[in-house]
């Protein structure tokens, strides 16, 4: 087949010329006559912890490729780093997308492997990828080892907020917590916790992007460095099968994609990530598919937060391949894979090892614990829940609203001893989504008030427009759409307002006439809350910026304009 780079390198002209002399640095004569010349797209920064590591995978993608007969070549993409960016990563998902779409189709690559990890990374490169349509192939970075304190486990992230609550409610020190620090992050490595990482790690499997049994290696175990050097082998198969997303990516391969999101106890932040990634695909992917597919399918993973585990013992328990065994029935036979196979081909040979982290169809951790869709006279276009990190008697709730309208609100009021609330108040936050913030932070798992805390509370019913972090945990309903920026009912609740949630009955509702409710308009304080950019980037996002219910990619960047090699350079 004829190689795309050719279209830069074959022939004798003054430009074919050019393009070969600068990129021959050491590189073999035959570098630019058919050997498919692969891009390893290394979102490897020291700003992005959880992604540090990743020179070190891509030296063994780079030595897969040459084994290949292909050549490597390092093209750094932006990285997006969770833990450090402010206001939030998700703000710059869709910018790193269209970067690395747009370099991909300006340089001479006939394919890619995308090295990710962090929360953001994943799905920004594979909405790139979809865009390009080049070859494509994913290699996780992995998560980190577990690690201890006062001789437990510690889950980062999960821990972060379950400690910090029993600080600010007197049952723990902060010497204590600030000793727990350094013993968190025991090694390189994303999230150990079922987070977003982990979460799109693993659901980039299901999809058919990553190399079977490969997500979920922890990301120092030397198998890791293995998958690489396999995927970059891999990769230059591709180029030759031109096995591209638009292939093998179908809706069935997001069935799979959903069903292993249940079952394995996944983020919810998954859903926004799918529906980009379907949107740049042009696969009709709607958020009741996520209900439709998923929300009955049992949760089989006991791992943090839903359960007790972290992912190192995951791995160790046969990892994602035993989880997709357990339910191969609820998944699409056919939908295909990276390899040119289907999904359900590498199942045959993956047994659980370990029962109590990896539970079998008969015991599961949760029977019904898939991503539940909420509709409503507040949330019209939908809402999300994730019950299995909920309290169970908190899934069917009336309560009074407590209403605040930005975060740094809520930050000025929630320890204050008058504040009126109890138990069975709802915490309402808006201001948060993607518009609002902007970018859609992960501030939905807001931390309860500390009185209630010192009384022993440890749940309340929370609203907001914005994300959490797949850490987390709480009975929290979150990505209500449309969001109170974007003329959503939530910028009209009042706090005394009484709101029902019925997870059972899929509703989200505030008990307040249609009528007067469209006599309410949003309150000065809300409206000042709102983001307003005069300039760069976020300007760009708010004026363009879609719904969580339709994966908040940019209304122009929606579907793909290929891999079409656009006018010389010179």
């Amino acid at each position: 087949m004829k190689l795309r780079s050719s279209q830069w390198y074959a022939g004798q002209d003054r430009n074919a010329y050019i393009h070969r002399a600068w990129m021959r640095r050491g590189v073999p004569d035959d570098a630019f006559t058919g050997r498919p010349q692969i891009a390893i797209a290394n979102t490897a920064s020291d700003l992005t912890p959880c992604n540090a590591h990743l020179n070190e995978v891509a030296a063994s993608v780079r030595n897969g490729v040459y084994e290949a007969g292909g050549i490597p070549l390092d093209l750094p993409v932006v990285s997006l780093g969770e833990t450090q960016m402010r206001p939030t990563a998700m703000l710059w998902r869709n910018m790193a997308a269209m970067a690395a779409e747009e370099l991909l189709r300006a340089n001479p690559v006939d394919g890619v492997v995308l090295l990710g990890g962090c929360d953001k990374t994943i799905p920004s490169l594979l909405m790139g990828a979809a865009s390009v349509d080049l070859p494509a192939v994913v290699v996780p970075g992995g998560p980190m080892l577990t690690g201890t304190f006062r001789g437990r486990p510690l889950g980062c992230g999960t821990d972060v907020w379950k400690l910090s609550e029993e600080v600010r409610g007197g049952t723990l020190t902060q010497d204590d917590f600030t000793r727990s620090e350094s013993a968190m992050i025991r090694s390189r490595g994303h999230c150990n916790t079922m987070g977003t990482a982990s979460t799109m790690a693993l659901v980039a499997e299901a999809l058919g992007t990553v190399v079977p049994g490969t997500a979920g290696t922890p990301a120092p175990d030397s198998r890791l460095l293995q998958a690489a050097h396999d995927s970059g082998r891999l990769a230059v198969e591709m180029v030759g099968a031109d096995r591209r997303p638009g292939t093998f990516l179908t809706k069935f391969s997001f069935h799979n994609a959903i069903v292993a999101l249940a079952a394995i106890g996944g983020s919810t932040n998954a859903v926004v990530h799918l529906l980009a990634i379907a949107g740049r695909l042009g696969i009709d992917l709607a958020l009741d598919d996520f209900d439709r597919i998923g929300s009955r399918v049992p949760v089989l993973v006991d791992l943090q937060p839903a359960g007790r585990f972290l992912m190192e013992d995951f791995h160790r328990a046969g990892g994602l391949l035993a989880v997709l065994r357990e339910v191969s029935d609820l998944l699409d036979p056919d939908a295909l894979t990276v390899t040119g196979k289907p999904l359900v081909n590498y199942l045959q040979d993956a047994p659980v090892w370990d029962p109590e982290v990896i539970r079998t169809r008969e015991q599961p951790l949760v029977t019904e614990g898939g991503i539940a869709v909420l509709r409503g006279n507040l949330a019209p276009d939908g809402a999300l829940i994730k019950p299995a990190a909920a309290s169970s008697h908190l899934l069917h709730h009336r309560g009074r609203a407590l209403v605040f309208d930005s975060i740094e609100d809520f930050h000025a009021r929630i320890d204050d001893s008058d504040l009126d609330v109890d138990a069975d108040s709802v915490l309402v936050l808006r201001g948060c989504g993607p518009k609002g913030y902007p970018g859609m932070p992960e501030v939905s798992n807001m931390p309860l008030p500390k009185k209630l805390l010192e009384q022993g509370v440890r749940d309340m019913v929370r609203v907001c427009d914005g994300r959490m972090s797949g850490t987390a945990y709480g009975t929290v309903v979150l990505h209500v759409a449309p969001e109170a920026a974007a003329g959503g009912p939530l910028a009209l609740v009042r706090t005394g307002d009484t709101i029902t949630l019925d997870v059972a009955a899929r509703r989200i509702d505030i008990d307040v006439p249609d009528d007067e409710l469209a006599r309410r308009a949003p309150n000065k304080t809300t409206l000042e809350g709102f983001a307003a950019p005069h300039r760069g980037w976020e300007r760009l996002y708010v004026d363009h910026v879609q719904q969580a219910d339709t994966g908040a990619d940019l209304d122009f960047l929606v579907g793909s304009s290929g891999s079409a090699v656009s006018r010389e350079s010179h």
